[in-house]
């Protein structure tokens, strides 16, 4: 069996499911475990003690404490306390201890040695931090089943784990849901759709620079500077090594307060080195809301700017899901209510939970994401070829995806072939030729820029691999260039159980589909082909290789390679080129009659 397993920024949690509900492996204060190290020479102390003991701590300790280990994920090394620490092994060591402690909980029966896990990820985390996220877990000796972004994960657990399931996607089907989860470290947004058997993701979106723990920074630093203009402390007075950390500590605290009271106090005795002045001051909740404004102004530009990226308004939003531990804060469900209403911005009960409860719902159901959308291969003319089709299935632990495709380069005069990527912009199985894509990335390829059209050879690779990153991979057969590039924001679906059939093992990839000509401008010039067709060859490429495609009595040039080579041509009147505006002469006109 597998857990769901929430590895937050500011706090760890694994959920299970027993019988037909979700279950919260917490702590004897019945809270999840806090993603908090501190190293103090051979002992290692984790959790909530190492949380707490930022209260008490002594001189230079400071530098010994970790407090969002996530964050870390993807640099080489950092220094804690003078010593140099891999930021795995921090990690690490936070994941062992939450599994040590969910094993010695009363819940250790139904936990299966907590050796294989749903693991949720930010859908801001990139391919490195995920490989790191990987490594750490396979050292705490936690399979990763499968990661899953952590909006995902929210939404999926709030209709499958609610005892109305039934009524509440039979209303949402064909509706677009918007998940705002506002957590410690990360905003995560994901805009989705509910269809009859599934959940598909539309967009992500999001921020790192805006999560709970920059609130807390912004509302520490305020309140130390509005105190030393009250008291008047003389700009040569120091804080205490140690101070400044354990007052973060408590704006943390203070925030969680001012959610249902309307002033805290903080109160720090020995704040100040060499002095007997104590920090106190009474922040309202008024003054809280001013202070964090500018933030919560970011989070919800981050929310108008995805709805805009696909033309999606916020009356088009049936319902705001918001999870986190903001999710509580006066300031954010404010704002959020004047965009959606007020009877539109749904927060659970279990909102702080509900990511990890996702996770173990979808553990427990065995759900293997899909991708939402084809990943498509611009092709010459403006055509496309999907690559990796809507519905296909993501790779298990270990495991890869693989798509191989030829192509043929119909314009090799600049030496270089164009390799596009692109996926619809709304959830489409088979787009249609004039809906809108988003571009995911661009390849060139070196080519013979002597070589006759479809002369030069191109393979495309595409893989898909366990920590769900896309890698392309373009070479040329003539010159032997090889270009590639890695792409990490896939969106994704998960069936709703009944919703597909058993599968055995990892699905054959489908032989690539070529989808309608799509109108409009284009930024990139595609220049590949899937097959030998004169017509997608560039009239004045063509007419360089071939003059009597364009004789008048055996023309098999088409009429727009006509027009592409005639565009080339110098005027036969005043020799200037046919883009000239300085050109009244009418002479391309008449020669194409």
């Amino acid at each position: 069996m597998a857990v769901g397993f929430d590895f937050g920024t500011t706090n760890s949690l694994i959920s299970v499911i027993v019988g037909d509900r979700a279950i919260d492996v917490t702590d004897d204060d019945d809270l999840p475990y806090p993603s908090v190290v501190r190293y103090e020479g051979e002992r290692i102390i984790l959790g909530r003690e190492a949380k707490e003991s930022l209260d008490t701590a002594g001189v230079g300790v400071h530098g010994n404490a970790v407090r969002s280990p996530k964050f870390l994920l993807g640099e080489e090394s950092v220094h804690i306390g003078g010593v140099e620490r891999s930021p795995i092994d921090i990690v690490t060591d936070v994941v062992s201890y939450v599994k040590r402690e969910a094993l010695g909980s009363v819940h250790a029966e139904q936990l299966g040695g907590v050796r294989n896990a749903v693991v949720t990820i930010p859908v801001t985390m990139d391919g490195p931090r995920r490989r790191a996220l990987r490594d750490a877990f396979t050292r705490s000796e936690i399979g990763i089943v499968q990661f899953v972004h952590e909006p995902l994960a929210a939404l999926y657990g709030y209709i499958r784990g609610s005892v109305n399931r039934d009524n509440i996607r039979r209303a949402l089907t064909n509706r677009n849901i918007l998940v705002v989860d506002w957590g410690g470290g990360t905003l995560d947004l994901t805009l989705c759709r509910i269809e009859e058997s599934r959940i598909v993701q539309i967009r992500n979106g999001g921020s790192s620079e805006i999560g709970g723990d920059k609130f807390d920074e912004a509302i520490r630093d305020e309140v130390i500077g509005r105190f030393f203009k009250i008291v008047d402390l003389p700009s040569s007075i120091e804080i205490h090594p140690d101070a400044r950390l354990q007052l973060l500590h408590d704006a943390e605290e203070i925030k969680k307060a001012l959610s249902d009271r309307e002033w805290a106090t903080f109160y720090r005795p020995n704040f100040f080195r060499n002095s007997d002045t104590t920090l106190e001051y009474k922040l309202t909740r008024g003054e809280m809301e001013e202070i964090v404004r500018p933030m919560v102004s970011a989070g919800i530009k981050e929310i108008e700017a995805l709805l805009d990226s696909v033309s999606v308004g916020p009356a088009q939003v049936s319902m705001c899901l918001v999870v986190g531990g903001m999710a509580t804060m006066p300031a954010i469900q404010g704002r959020l209510h004047e965009i959606f209403g007020p009877q539109r911005v749904e927060i659970p009960s279990n909102s702080a939970t509900l990511v990890s409860q996702g996770a173990a719902w979808i553990a427990h159901d065995s759900q293997p994401l899909v991708t939402s959308k084809p990943i498509e291969l611009q092709l010459a003319r403006g055509s496309y070829l999907t690559l990796v089709e809507a519905g296909s299935e993501m790779p298990s632990e270990g495991k890869t995806r693989r798509q191989h495709i030829n192509l043929f380069c119909t314009d090799p005069t600049d030496g270089i072939a164009k390799v596009s990527l692109y996926t619809p912009q709304r959830v489409s199985a088979q787009p249609q030729a004039g809906e809108p894509r988003a571009a995911i990335g661009h390849l060139t390829v070196r080519v013979d820029p002597k070589a006759r059209p479809f002369a030069e050879r191109l393979e495309v690779d595409a893989v898909i691999d366990d920590d769900l990153i896309l890698h392309i991979v373009a070479s040329s057969s003539d010159v032997g260039d090889q270009a590639d590039f890695w792409f990490h924001n896939l969106e994704f679906g998960l069936e709703f159980p009944g919703g597909i059939k058993e599968r055995a093992g990892d699905p054959e990839p489908q032989a690539p589909k070529e989808q309608g000509r799509e109108p409009g401008n284009i930024s990139i010039r595609a220049n590949v082909s899937n097959n030998k067709n004169q017509a997608l060859v560039p009239g004045e490429v063509l007419h360089r290789f071939d003059r009597l495609a364009f004789d008048r009595r055996n023309q098999s040039a088409t009429e727009e390679q006509v027009r592409e080579h005639l565009y080339y041509e110098p005027c036969a009147v005043c020799g200037r080129r046919s883009s000239d505006a300085a050109c009244k002469c009418g002479s391309h006109r008449s020669s194409r009659r």
